[in-house]
């Protein structure tokens, strides 16, 4: 299968491209919590208060998740009756998407809309027409053009417009990979499209769908969930190291409004700066 956007281009291509476009200094905050169900607890509560913020602004919420092994506690605990944070959401106002998924059928456990089903959208008042999901049953091609086109008609866009989500929800792998923008992949390099196919040879050949990192950027609040101690060494080095985003993606992680999130535990900022007595810390990040 033909890799979809524009060609790949060198380290030194893409860091004069980004540092043309995106050049500006953005404000990280990071909260660290000792005990991992704290850690979910305050990511289920960021979701609530954002939604609840987007609801009460605009009518409406857009949010888009993640998946991994961390998101899965969340939405558990976004579903559970007993807990606070099902019965704080507006579920008729709210419009489910995804910032990235596996070409495979959504039975099949790598399946991002997969698993969030079974722990959360089947478990809530959520109108199944307000899911928007990427159908990775369907060739990767197409799959990124049918996601994009349901994206544009959900917000309307014409031309070159892009969408801005209320809420974008990011995790981070042990090679510095957000969304599945993965390291010297082809996807890197489209700043145009709002979904790519994207090849990813590091994960067994594997295809996925993701949302550029400039649909990502566009969004009003975007924030990272990053747990265990394999996150440590590369967390550091995309916040504290030298920028080379085609080795790290997740340092393209840079949103227009200048401020970014990350919700960690102990382990995993294990090589930041020790937050304050309150668990909070913040970088000021020249890019």
């Amino acid at each position: 299968m033909p890799l979809c956007g524009k060609k790949s281009g060198s380290s030194q291509e893409l860091d004069s491209r980004v540092k043309k476009k995106m050049a500006k200094n953005i404000h990280v905050e990071y909260r660290v919590f000792e005990q991992r169900d704290a850690l979910f607890r305050a990511t289920a509560e960021r979701f609530v208060e954002s939604i609840r913020s987007a609801v009460a602004a605009w009518g409406m919420a857009r949010i888009a998740i993640s998946g991994g092994n961390s998101p899965k506690a969340v939405f558990s605990l976004l579903a559970d009756p007993n807990e606070p944070y099902r019965a704080a959401i507006p579920w008729d106002r709210l419009w489910v998407f995804w910032v990235d998924d596996r070409c495979v059928p959504p039975e099949h456990p790598d399946s991002n809309y997969g698993v969030a089903r079974e722990l959360l959208l089947d478990e809530v008042p959520l109108p199944p027409d307000q899911v928007i999901r990427i159908e990775g049953e369907l060739d990767p091609e197409e799959a990124a053009a049918r996601y994009e086109s349901a994206i544009r008609g959900n917000y309307r866009l014409e031309g070159a417009e892009g969408p801005i989500f209320d809420v974008l929800q990011l995790g981070m792998g042990d090679d510095g990979h957000c969304a599945s923008l993965f390291p010297h992949t082809a996807a890197l390099h489209e700043v145009i499209r709002i979904a790519v196919a994207n090849h990813v040879p590091q994960q067994k050949q594997s295809w996925r769908v993701t949302l550029t990192w400039p649909v990502i950027n566009a969004a009003r609040d975007v924030f990272f969930l990053i747990d265990g101690p394999a996150k440590a060494d590369p967390l550091g080095r995309v916040l504290l190291g030298p920028y080379d985003p085609e080795t790290l993606p997740s340092q393209l992680i840079q949103p227009q409004n200048g401020r970014l999130l990350f919700l960690l535990d102990a382990a995993a900022a294990a090589h930041l700066p020790a937050p304050g007595a309150d668990g909070t810390g913040t970088l000021e990040i020249a890019r």
